[in-house]
């Protein structure tokens, strides 16, 4: 019996060794590493279990993913006139990636840039959560009060995505429900990585058609645990540790120092000089939402690190909130207070093009709307461009621009090749009449206005007739 139980014993401790261990395997999948000590499993769940309720205490005073819907709808029930809510997806459990729209126009297309601010990226990184909800009811609150406040709303197209990662938040991890970053799961310019679309994850996804079906001119993604204004490249060829500057390297520095020192103490850091860093000297990623969005959607963007904490206490976002607030607003604004700006047209009917915009020296092209022809260029200041407008079948054009401290307005006219041969944007206006008198209801009604066309003529000409014959008459008897 004494046997018997010992053996018991043995087999239960047996069992119990490998359910640890198949949890250690499970939540590390991601990471490639297992430990198959129990031991040292059965410390880790310990640890991440006590990680979590740390977390879990750290997240009151934060706005659960409940309340954080219901403040976006509460701020477009009170500042509706310059708001609209929207969609842009679902994450892997179904949550809505809710996004706001603020102008004095929303959902209107216009000749303005839009710029998109991005927070929770990663789920245990909340702080932008709250920070950008604090912007889109201090914008609302101040429009027409303050004339930073205006100037953005009349002038810009800002949409804030205060959550990509609502699961993550929930999970407290900094993966989403998958268990995925966020901010590796982007196609890469160096490696093919991510180049599945079926192994994309759907937030990703979100952002991806969200970049497709607007054309930001500048954006950032609001992160934690360091102070810092990143830039691009994010990454390396060699995957080295070294400074690796993007073709606007200028502008993008011009940018993150707006940032951090407008800040209250960023560009004081001893870590990151001027409180700057290019992203592949600080330490190389792949994967990043940073560089995609500079190459695959002409949009120049910074990655914010806004607090030292990851999860600092809800106590003291109101103290980093009024750190950031600054250089949040002049970081939108930059957009219509620098950079060049303007349309280009069509010499021979005067239609707008889509053209592209590049910089003489500069291997980076950004095109212009495919309605209205606008674009928007950030350029650094204090530096001569030459700005070339191309367009196939026209004959490209360029001007120099001495760049200061505001901004400039440069609109093209582009002349055709053949400027005998009728061009195809030039017939766009036949095109559509051609489409529209083609429809059986217009063509009854065109036969119906020539029938009464012609009998008004009859009439008319028989009037005219009997005019003449009695003047001849009277004529004639007046003779």
């Amino acid at each position: 019996m004494a046997h018997l139980n010992s053996s018991l014993v043995l087999f239960l401790f047996l069992l119990l060794h490998l359910f640890h261990t198949a949890i250690a395997r499970g939540g590390e999948s991601h990471s490639g590493f297992v430990d198959n000590s129990y031991a040292a499993a059965s410390r880790r769940h310990l640890s991440e279990e006590n990680h979590f309720k740390k977390l879990d205490n750290l997240a009151h005073g934060y706005m659960t993913n409940s309340d954080l819907e219901k403040a976006m709808k509460a701020f477009h029930g009170r500042c509706s006139r310059i708001s609209r809510i929207y969609s842009i997806g679902k994450s892997v459990f179904g949550v809505p990636l809710w996004a706001m729209e603020i102008s004095n126009r929303p959902g209107k297309e216009e000749a303005k840039p839009a710029f998109k601010f991005i927070g929770n990226v990663h789920g245990d990184e909340p702080v932008g959560r709250e920070l950008l909800l604090l912007l889109a009811n201090w914008l609302c609150d101040h429009y027409m009060k303050d004339p930073l406040a205006t100037l953005i709303v009349d002038n810009v197209h800002l949409h804030i995505l205060p959550s990509m990662n609502p699961d993550g938040f929930s999970l407290r991890r900094r993966g989403n429900a998958n268990n995925i970053d966020l901010n590796r799961d982007f196609p890469d310019q160096f490696f093919k990585i991510n180049n599945d679309l079926t192994e994309r994850q759907p937030e990703t996804k979100a952002i991806m058609n969200w970049i497709k079906s607007i054309r930001f001119t500048a954006s950032a993604s609001l992160h934690g645990g360091a102070l810092v204004a990143n830039y691009p490249w994010d990454g390396t060829q060699d995957k080295s540790k070294s400074y690796y500057a993007c073709p606007d390297d200028e502008t993008f520095r011009y940018m993150a120092k707006l940032y951090s020192e407008s800040h209250y103490n960023m560009s004081q850091s001893q870590e990151f000089k001027a409180g700057i860093t290019n992203g592949a000297l600080w330490y190389p990623i792949y994967g990043g939402m940073q560089d995609w969005n500079y190459i695959y959607g002409g949009c120049f963007e910074l990655t914010l690190e806004i607090s030292d904490n990851k999860w600092p206490p809800a106590n003291e976002l109101h103290t980093i909130w009024q750190y950031n607030k600054k250089s949040m607003l002049h970081l939108v604004a930059s957009l219509v207070k620098s950079g060049v700006h303007g349309r280009v047209f069509s010499s021979d009917c005067g239609e707008p093009l889509p053209a592209s915009i590049a910089i003489k020296g500069m291997n980076y092209t950004i095109k212009a709307s495919e309605t209205l022809a606008d674009y928007h260029r950030l350029l650094a200041p204090e530096h001569q461009y030459e700005v070339i407008a191309s367009m196939p079948g026209y004959k490209t054009r360029s001007t120099t621009i001495n760049m200061g401290e505001d901004p400039m307005t440069v609109d093209f006219i582009l002349e055709p090749i053949n400027s005998y041969l009728p061009h195809q944007l030039c017939n766009r206006s036949s095109i559509n009449i051609l489409e529209v008198v083609a429809k059986p209801h217009f063509q009854a009604a065109l036969i119906l206005m020539l029938v009464l066309t012609f009998l008004f003529f009859l009439m008319k000409r028989k009037a005219i007739s009997n005019h003449f014959r009695g003047r001849k008459q009277r004529r004639v008897s007046a003779v």
